[in-house]
């Protein structure tokens, strides 16, 4: 790892985190605070950079992936959540299984290696859609990758039909599934959770959804929810609990900051403003320097905007995620990025940044690395 001087930092307060980053000491709760406080969002850049320098050179990360959000009916009704409606609401909707099959296909053709899918709870919906989902999807778009179903979902088809949650994993495994995305954690505090999702899955039982799926040998994202009702304090507690998973599975692939939208939602008078670039770009280098044991910090550019992603590739960032093609959850929310990235485009701004983009699947393995001319 490349010396870092004193020199580098504009906060002393910098110093002694920096001498443990060039050790390759563990970060504690109290260096975790310290660097969100901190003002010195270069500095904090700098010492996030050279841990991604130190695992992954200048490459780079993107996936070609569609999302499909399947119904946006959910019993939870989040305080933070401009997507779900309540059943019977006028616009409230659910895909048949035609409809997802017919979306994933016409994807398929287009060379995705991985379709990713998460909904609300609908109260209508059990076990048996699901496994028909996966079965059907996998006859339909073979070798690609199903990464399906948040731990919030698989929890509540555990209770709906009671089941264990490894009983639930098995079955969704067996029909197809791959992967489990990182949704529904937002933050585990329960102060939090009492505020912006009371009737939501607790954090405790979406690390319990997650290490079961990693004893079943099925790889996992985490993710934050940041910029609401949560403390710094808060944060940080929410990252060294997924580092403590990360400790005993080994389970998590990537970590996904989210940034809060708060248009359309029930906290819009409450929470005035939206996440700064700042925020933005410090949440994810915080993560990069706390998270010791993720390899992949991922930079989600449907809530951040492609060129703040771009940046954040400065910031210890590695993983710029897909090419999405149909996202709404975000968008119901007030997201202005667009809804898709062309491969392309994926790859200029990579290239732009001075990286070498590295098109991977879920499970990061390279499909098609780009190198330097």
């Amino acid at each position: 790892m490349e010396e870092i001087h004193a020199d580098f930092f504009e906060d002393p307060g910098l110093h002694e985190i920096a001498a443990k980053v060039a050790a390759g000491e563990r970060l504690d709760f109290a260096d975790g605070v310290r660097l969100f406080r901190s003002p010195d969002l270069l500095g904090v850049g700098r010492l996030a950079d050279a841990v991604r320098r130190r695992k992954h050179g200048d490459r780079v990360y993107f996936v070609v992936n569609r999302h499909i959000n399947h119904t946006n009916i959910c019993v939870n009704g989040c305080a933070f959540c401009a997507f779900s409606k309540e059943d019977g609401d006028p616009a409230g909707y659910l895909m048949s299984l035609d409809e997802v099959v017919a979306r994933a296909r016409e994807s398929w053709r287009q060379g995705i290696s991985e379709v990713h899918i998460v909904g609300g709870l609908h109260p209508r919906l059990d076990l048996d859609y699901y496994l028909k989902m996966l079965a059907r999807l996998r006859e339909a778009v073979p070798g690609v990758i199903i990464q399906a179903l948040t731990a919030v979902e698989v929890d509540y088809l555990a209770e709906r039909h009671g089941l264990s949650l490894e009983e639930v994993l098995t079955e969704l495994r067996a029909a197809g599934l791959d992967a489990l995305p990182g949704g529904g954690a937002e933050v585990f505090a329960p102060r939090v959770r009492e505020l912006i999702c009371p009737k939501k899955t607790s954090g405790e039982r979406w690390l319990a959804v997650h290490a079961a799926a990693h004893r079943l040998g099925l790889r996992t994202n985490a993710t934050m929810l940041y910029g609401h009702l949560e403390t710094l304090e808060e944060r940080v507690d929410h990252l060294l609990r997924l580092r403590e998973l990360q400790d005993r599975t080994g389970g998590f692939l990537t970590f996904i900051p989210l940034a809060f939208h708060r248009r359309h939602t029930r906290l819009e008078s409450t929470v005035r403003y939206q996440t700064t670039g700042y925020d933005d770009l410090k949440t994810l280098a915080v993560a990069r320097l706390l998270l010791d044991n993720f390899d992949h910090i991922k930079a989600y550019w449907i809530m951040i905007g492609p060129k703040l992603a771009q940046i954040s590739l400065s910031f210890g960032v590695n993983d710029f995620d897909g090419t999405v093609v149909e996202e709404r959850i975000t968008h119901a929310a007030g997201a202005d990025a667009g809804k898709a990235l062309p491969c392309e485009e994926l790859r200029r701004l990579i290239r732009d940044a001075g990286r070498v983009p590295v098109e991977r699947d879920t499970l990061y393995n390279v499909l098609k690395e780009d190198f330097r001319q």
